[in-house]
C-alpha cells in the first residue's frame, strides 16, 4: 500500500494538479455555475407545475385557467432556454479576469461572436400542416439552450484568447486622459471585438459552404454526439467516479475536476430530461446519466458517499477521534458537505479508508443505473436540484415527485454502510490502541 500511495504522489498527483490549475477547464466550470442559480429559480416553477397529487390539475384549472400550467412555466423557458448565452459570457469572463484583462468588454464579445456564428433560421409546423418548414429571421431557441452549450464554450475560449492577445500586445485606440474609464474601456475593446467577430464571420461563410452547413452542425456531429454517447453510459459514469475519487484520495478536488470537463455533457443530458418530462410527465425520459444521478444517488453525504461513514462513526466509534469528528461533521455531511471528515479522518492518502471511499461510489453508480434503467426507480426528471439538499427529498424531487426516488436514496445509504463498515471498524481499532498507547504514556510520564 505504501508503493501505492508513492505511485499516485509520483506520478498521478503532478498530472491532475497541473489539470486542476489549466485555466481554460477552470473558466468553463466557473462560466457553467453562473447558470445554476437560473436554473434552480426555472426548476421551482418546474416542480409546482406537476405536482403529483390526485386533482391537482383540476385544481389549478378551476382557479387560473385551462392555459395556467403554459403561463407558469415561462419561467422554465426564460432560464433553461438561455443556458448558452449566459454561459458563454460566463466562460469569457471568468477567463478574461484569469488573464487579468477587462471581462466585460470579453462577456460581451462573446456573446456577440456566438450569436454571429448561430444561424438565425429554425424549423416550424403551422398548425394543420404535415410537415416542418424553415422559417428565416428568427433567433433559433433550441440553440441558445443546452444544444448551443458546447459552441458557446468553444466561441467563448476563442473569441476571448483573441481579445487577451491584442490587449496585451496593446494593439488598441487609446483615448486621452480627461475621457471618464467606461468610455476608454469601450474604445480600448474596438480593435479586438472587431478581430474577433471578423474571424468568426470568415468561420461561418468558410463553413456554410460545407456540407455541415454551421459550425452548430459540426460540434453536434463531431463531438457532442460521441461525448454524449460515452457521458450517458454506464462505463463512462464509472469511469468518471474512479477519477473523482482517485483525485479526492490525493487531496485534490476530484469533483471540480473532472466536472470542469463532463458538466456541459451531463447538463445537456439533463435538459434533455427537463424538456421531455415538461412534454409528457408521466413519459419515458430519455438519459439516466445527468448532474442530479451524481449528486443526489451517488453522491450521499458528498464525494464518496460519506454520510453513511459519518452515521457509523456517530453510533459506533469507540475512539474519542472519531466521537469528535463524527460531531463535526453530521451536520455538513446532511447537507452534502464532507471535507471535515475527507480531511479530518483523515481519507485523503489513508491506506484503509481510500478503498470504500472509491469503492461505494463505483457500487451506488451501478445499482442506481441498474434500477433505473429496469424501470424500479424514476430517472431524474431534468429538474436542477441544488447539491446540498439532503437526502429522500432531493430524490424525491429530481425524480420529478416519484417516491421511489427517495427510496434509491435509502438502499443506497444502506449499501454504502455495509461497504465502510469493517474499513471504519479497522481504522477505528487502530485509533482506540494509539489513544490507549497515549494515556499510558502520559500516566507513565506523570508518575
Amino acid at each position: 500500500m505504501a508503493g501505492f500511495n508513492s505511485f499516485l504522489e509520483a506520478r498521478v498527483m503532478p498530472v491532475a494538479g497541473r489539470i486542476a490549475e489549466q485555466k481554460h477547464l477552470q473558466a468553463i466550470r466557473d462560466g457553467i455555475i453562473l447558470t445554476m442559480p437560473l436554473l434552480i429559480i426555472g426548476s421551482l416553477f418546474l416542480i409546482i407545475g406537476f405536482i403529483p397529487i390526485p386533482g391537482y390539475n383540476e385544481f389549478m384549472v378551476g382557479l387560473f385557467g385551462d392555459l395556467w400550467r403554459t403561463k407558469l412555466l415561462y419561467p422554465v423557458n426564460a432560464t433553461f432556454d438561455i443556458m448558452a448565452l449566459i454561459v458563454s459570457f460566463g466562460v469569457a469572463y471568468r477567463l478574461a479576469e484569469k488573464y487579468k484583462v477587462d471581462p466585460l468588454s470579453a462577456g460581451a464579445i462573446s456573446v456577440a461572436a456566438f450569436l454571429l456564428a448561430t444561424p438565425y433560421k429554425t424549423m416550424f409546423t403551422p398548425e394543420g400542416a404535415t410537415a416542418a418548414q424553415e422559417v428565416g429571421g428568427v433567433i433559433p431557441v433550441a440553440l441558445m439552450g443546452s444544444q448551443g452549450l458546447f459552441v458557446a464554450m468553444l466561441l467563448a475560449v476563442l473569441s476571448t484568447e483573441i481579445y487577451r492577445k491584442i490587449i496585451q500586445k496593446k494593439i488598441v485606440l487609446s483615448m486621452p486622459d480627461g475621457v471618464p474609464p467606461a468610455v476608454s474601456r469601450s474604445f480600448v475593446a474596438l480593435i479586438p471585438a472587431s478581430a474577433v467577430l471578423l474571424v468568426v464571420w470568415l468561420l461561418r461563410i468558410l463553413i456554410e459552404n460545407t456540407s455541415f452547413e454551421s459550425i452548430h452542425n459540426i460540434v453536434k456531429d463531431l463531438l457532442v454526439g460521441p461525448l454524449s454517447a460515452l457521458g450517458s453510459s454506464l462505463i463512462g459514469a464509472i469511469v468518471c467516479v474512479l477519477l473523482v475519487h482517485l483525485l479526492w484520495a490525493l487531496g485534490l478536488h476530484g469533483a471540480a475536476i473532472v466536472g470542469g470537463i463532463m458538466s456541459p455533457i451531463w447538463l445537456t443530458l439533463m435538459d434533455q430530461n427537463r424538456a421531455a418530462f415538461q412534454a409528457d410527465p408521466n413519459g419515458d425520459l430519455p438519459n439516466i446519466i445527468t448532474t442530479q444521478f451524481f449528486d443526489l444517488w451517488v453522491y450521499a453525504g458528498g464525494s464518496g458517499a460519506t454520510l453513511a461513514l459519518v452515521v457509523l462513526m456517530l453510533f459506533r466509534a469507540r475512539s474519542e477521534q472519531m466521537k469528535n469528528i463524527s460531531r463535526l461533521s453530521i451536520g455538513p455531511g446532511l447537507f452534502n458537505i464532507n471535507e471535515p471528515v475527507t480531511f479530518g479522518m483523515p481519507i485523503v492518502m489513508n491506506p484503509i479508508l481510500i478503498i470504500p471511499f472509491i469503492l461505494a461510489p463505483v457500487v451506488l453508480v451501478i445499482v442506481s443505473y441498474v434500477a433505473m434503467s429496469l424501470g424500479w426507480v424514476a430517472k431524474p426528471s431534468g429538474v436542477a436540484v441544488p447539491w446540498t439538499t439532503p437526502v429522500i427529498i432531493s430524490g424525491y424531487l429530481a425524480s420529478g415527485g416519484k417516491i421511489s426516488g427517495s427510496v434509491l436514496q435509502l438502499v443506497n445509504f444502506v449499501i454504502a454502510l455495509v461497504i465502510y463498515y469493517p474499513f471504519f471498524r479497522l481504522w477505528d481499532k487502530q485509533k482506540v490502541s494509539e489513544e490507549q498507547a497515549n494515556a499510558a504514556s502520559n500516566q507513565a510520564i506523570n508518575l
